[in-house]
């Protein structure tokens, strides 16, 4: 994958390979300006000795995973340079929101005073987005940034994702069945007969009296939404009683796939792409760059003529006019969201009440939890190198994550500052299908000793 430059002023110049910039290091041409992803800074040169070509960042916008792709323009085709897929945490965001709500109505329930109601004034601006949904376009539009900052990018390309969720429920459905509900012109149990072919969903046996069933039971907690009902004849309907689907159908797994496949499929992913698509076009138009917007079909179009793999960063490169893709046989740098810690300082139990404290500072010798630290312990018997991602105690001795497992107390003394947490996790995707005949020469450049993740080899 291609390293990107600065200039000795911090402007952005053409990328370079993986070989050219060991070099510089080596040769004291130049410093390790950012370890993830890996950016240098020359020394001597500046951007007026420099000559520059056409740069492309593509984004293929998702709900839980952006694909983003910057790559080189050339005569109609382009060729990848580097491989991006952007982990959004917008569950984890929608998840801790009824959480701190629940806590702080319980909180300010246990106090007896009178506190008037404040719902009635409260109005959301034009546009606003749910902070999960907002999240997304602040991550996208941060890396596209970061990304612009280490590149000399000209212009931008996004797919304009649109689904038609009635479509995704049926595909068949056109003119004025848009403005029908889904039962509309069906009761309940003959929209169910026409679902479910007008036999048992677990036996299929046709022209039996079938009764409606709960694929999962409603003393499981389920309800009676459509998704939830099928026909059966009444032996397996009373055979199946109130046990769950997959235990009553586990040896036939072929026909529980088959009915949990003809349940409604949830929308939620297909949802927030739709609330987010023009929010997102719109903050990248800001940006004064010359922006193309995709259909989703066009991309599909051209990853499938040029015979490219199906991946979200491949995806994005896939976006737009594309008559040719050379070099998309690379590794792709994962970046998952992961927040830069949390304000609230006292853990709570289920229930809302007190179970434990955190530190109130939350840097410790210098180091804070996500900082990517180098330790060179030499004595004891954590003897050894080791280099990850620190997780900081009060006492100075640190937990250090490897790939693969968790080093505990490390002492602050032995630890290297590698860089800074910056509230994203870095780690290396390389599917053995896309780095087939390739190898891991790039990959195995750019790491260090017990990280999943590309460090220059370089001393930093």
């Amino acid at each position: 994958m291609a390293v990107s430059v600065l200039e000795r002023y911090g402007r952005p110049v053409m990328p370079c390979t993986e070989k050219r910039a060991r070099l510089l290091l080596e040769r004291g041409r130049a410093r390790v300006h950012h370890v993830l992803p890996f950016v240098i800074r020359l020394v001597e040169r500046n951007a007026n000795s420099c000559e520059f070509q056409p740069l492309r960042l593509k984004l293929d916008p998702g709900s839980k995973v952006t694909g983003i792709a910057r790559v080189r323009e050339f005569n109609g085709g382009i060729a990848v340079l580097n491989l991006f897929d952007l982990i959004h945490r917008g569950r984890q965001i929608s998840e801790a929101l009824p959480a701190r709500r629940n806590m702080r109505r319980a909180r300010r329930g246990r106090n007896t005073h009178y506190r008037a109601p404040r719902f009635l004034n409260r109005r959301k601006p034009k546009g606003w987005l749910a902070p999960s949904l907002q999240h997304r376009v602040d991550t996208t539009m941060a890396w596209v940034n970061r990304i612009c900052r280490w590149a000399p990018v000209t212009a931008l390309s996004t797919e304009l994702v649109r689904f038609d969720m009635q479509a995704v429920e049926n595909p068949k459905i056109s003119g004025v069945e848009y403005q029908q509900g889904t039962l509309a012109g069906y009761e309940v149990r003959e929209y169910l007969l026409e679902k479910w072919g007008r036999k048992g969903m677990y036996c299929d046996k046709e022209n039996v009296p079938l009764q409606m069933e709960h694929i999962t039971p409603r003393a499981s907690g389920d309800t009676n939404r459509i998704s939830n009902l099928g026909t059966a004849c009444q032996p397996c309907n009373h055979k199946k009683a109130a046990l769950d689907i997959r235990v009553f159908l586990k040896k036939d797994p072929t026909r529980l796939a088959r009915i949990l496949a003809q349940a409604k499929r949830p929308l939620r992913d297909t949802a927030a792409v739709n609330a987010t698509r023009w929010a997102l076009f719109n903050s990248l138009k800001a940006t004064d760059l010359t922006v193309e917007a995709s259909l989703g079909g066009r991309a599909k179009y051209n990853r499938c003529r040029l015979d490219v793999p199906k991946t979200h960063a491949l995806d994005a490169a896939c976006v737009g006019a594309v008559e040719s893709v050379t070099s998309w046989c690379r590794p792709t740098l994962a970046i998952k969201a992961t927040g830069r810690g949390s304000y609230q300082r006292t853990r709570l139990d289920k229930y809302g009440f007190p179970r434990g404290y955190l530190m109130r500072e939350k840097s410790v010798k210098g180091f804070q939890t996500g900082d990517m630290v180098r330790a060179t312990v030499t004595a004891g018997k954590k003897f050894g190198t080791y280099a990850g991602r620190v997780a900081v105690r009060a006492s100075g001795n640190f937990y250090i994550q490897l790939s693969k497992e968790v080093v505990q107390g490390i002492s602050h003394h032995y630890c290297t500052m590698l860089q800074r947490a910056d509230g994203y996790g870095y780690s290396f995707n390389i599917d053995s299908n896309i780095s087939a005949g390739v190898g891991h020469a790039s990959h195995a450049a750019l790491s260090l000793p017990g990280m999943n993740a590309g460090v220059s080899r370089a001393k930093s």
